[in-house]
């Protein structure tokens, strides 16, 4: 079925005829919920008033297709309200602000919050007040009944207790039986498929339809279910082929599991206009997996025992370049001076990649240590945006600081380097006349949010796509690469207690609020 993208003609269409309801429910659930159309209140009148004539199955089917959208929050408020098959999808990946989701929970009904109880991205605010909904369940009526005196059984009848008897062999009998395993559904090996121009597989040849049919090309962030890695994604943006990007199938079917796909763009071959993607997917050989290898704790300890072999002849030779430019043993010609004076820099560089090294490995074998604290964050940046003046002036770029100032919570060393380590990384891949404008906003779950422009050259990686960047062949000035020095500042963020996420303009990055020292503000959530 072709959808109308005209909000307009699909309010002005018959919705008394029996297929008029449910088009009329689709095709506005599309509208708003992948916004090609912006919340009309004609239109939340409109699904009001059909809801009831339109089938349980049309509406669960119309909310699944929006799983992985961004429907706005009235539409959200709308189909979350709805029987639980309905408001299940969107309740599981819905995005939206804290205060719509607190004046949605009393709104709920107890198996819709028990929905939310389950997911792992909520904020504490939104957190905290499903909480103070309890457990949702219903007390039995505690009130004594009036006692009636047994009353013998008329003859010729069965008594309860042989009912009950004849019900507990019922079941033992059903135990004892051996129920035969389902068979396992075979897994399909490759299969085909066509998008449309929004990336959206629509075509599907060689498994199951139902769990591929819908999947999009964008569903970087997608902590759960059915998603495909960054490549596709930056493919898909620069309308450019790719080949083995990674996607992982949920659920029981043919289809289920890791893949491989590859896929090429296609044209009108009149107008030349992009028509979407056509390719292939193949199962993953012995030798490669759809899924990155995640790092044992035996093998993150030999890299920690590495970085520390690493560190020691590091040192030396700069404690060697270091008495040379000094001429602590005598007279030294110019020229080796200057090249001892590179030398400790390149040096220098290198401690701080095996540090950064060390710090990765003790975050992956749970081995970092953590001191509580509180650092002032004007003055922390001051002294980061003087340490990088040397590469701002290199690159061409520049820092803008925040006016304000936060006392955050935690490891002073931990938060000075993730803070150095990121700030290095966006300076690094900035162009000349380019300002990074750093913003500093308090949030009302205790946490100070700092908003940092992204780089126009890191604009090809939509979202996450940026921690998986292959540095080889670009310039890049930081040793281990843009994408090693990112995975490594959201590990430690989290390590923090904070978090770090990115949006398509900028990089917010979520550190824990302390109490200011004496003299100053308070600032306490």
């Amino acid at each position: 079925m072709r959808f109308d993208d005209s909000l307009e003609t699909v309010l002005a269409g018959d919705v008394e005829s029996p297929s008029g309801a449910p088009s009329a429910w689709r095709q506005i659930v599309d509208l708003i919920g992948r916004g090609r159309a912006a919340p009309d209140p004609r239109a939340f009148r409109l699904l009001e008033t059909i809801r009831g004539r339109v089938p349980l199955a049309a509406r669960e089917a119309s909310v699944r297709a929006l799983e992985f959208a961004r429907p706005p929050a009235s539409l959200v408020r709308l189909l979350a309200v709805d029987v639980l098959p309905v408001a299940r999808p969107v309740l599981r990946t819905a995005q939206i602000d804290d205060a719509e989701w607190i004046a949605l929970l009393p709104q709920l009904s107890a198996e819709g919050r028990h929905v939310l109880r389950h997911r792992r991205d909520l904020s504490p605010a939104v957190v905290g007040a499903l909480a103070a909904f309890g457990a949702d369940f219903t007390l039995a009526d505690q009130r004594t009944a009036p006692e009636v005196a047994p009353v013998a059984p008329p003859p010729g009848l069965f008594a309860v207790a042989d009912i009950v008897a004849r019900i507990d062999a019922h079941r033992r009998e059903r135990a004892d039986r051996s129920i035969p395993a389902a068979p396992p559904v075979p897994q399909a090996s490759d299969f085909r498929f066509e998008t449309d121009v929004a990336g959206v597989i629509r075509w599907v040849e060689g498994v199951d339809r139902a769990p591929v049919i819908g999947l999009s090309f964008d569903l970087q962030g997608v902590h759960r279910g059915s998603r495909l890695d960054g490549v596709a994604a930056g493919a898909f943006r620069r309308r450019a082929a790719f080949t083995n990007a990674r996607m992982t199938i949920a659920g029981d079917s043919s289809a289920a599991g890791d893949w491989l796909i590859s896929a090429i763009p296609t044209f009108d071959p009149l107008g030349g206009r992009f028509c979407g993607y056509r390719g292939t997917a193949r199962r993953p050989r012995v030798d490669e997996r759809a899924e990155p290898l995640r790092q044992s704790p035996v093998e993150a300890d030999l890299l920690r025992q590495l970085v520390h072999e690493l560190r020691t002849p590091t040192n030396a030779i700069a404690g060697f370049a270091e008495m040379i430019e000094a001429q602590m043993l005598g007279p030294v010609p110019a020229a080796y001076r200057e090249r001892a004076a590179f030398i400790r820099g390149q040096v220098r560089e290198l401690l701080g990649a095996i540090d950064d090294l060390d710090l990765a490995a003790r975050i992956e074998s749970a081995a970092l240590a953590l001191a509580p604290g509180t650092v002032a964050l004007r003055s922390l940046l001051s002294g980061i945006a003087a340490d990088l003046a040397e590469l701002l002036a290199l690159r061409g770029s520049a820092l803008i600081l925040p006016e304000d100032d936060a006392l955050i919570s935690g490891d002073a060393r931990a938060v000075e380097r993730l803070l150095a380590r990121l700030l290095a990384t966006l300076v690094s891949a900035s162009a000349r006349g380019e300002r990074l404008a750093l913003r500093l906003e308090r949030e009302k779950s205790g946490f100070a949010t700092i908003r940092i422009d992204r780089p126009a050259a890191l604009g090809d990686y939509p979202g996450d796509a940026m921690l998986a960047i292959d540095d080889e062949g670009t310039e890049d000035l930081t040793l281990l690469g843009a994408g090693f020095a990112l995975r490594l500042a959201r590990n430690l963020a989290r390590e923090l207690g904070g978090s770090l996420s990115i949006a398509s303009d900028s990089l917010s990055l979520q550190l824990p609020l302390a109490e200011a020292a004496a003299g100053g503000h308070v600032q306490r959530s």
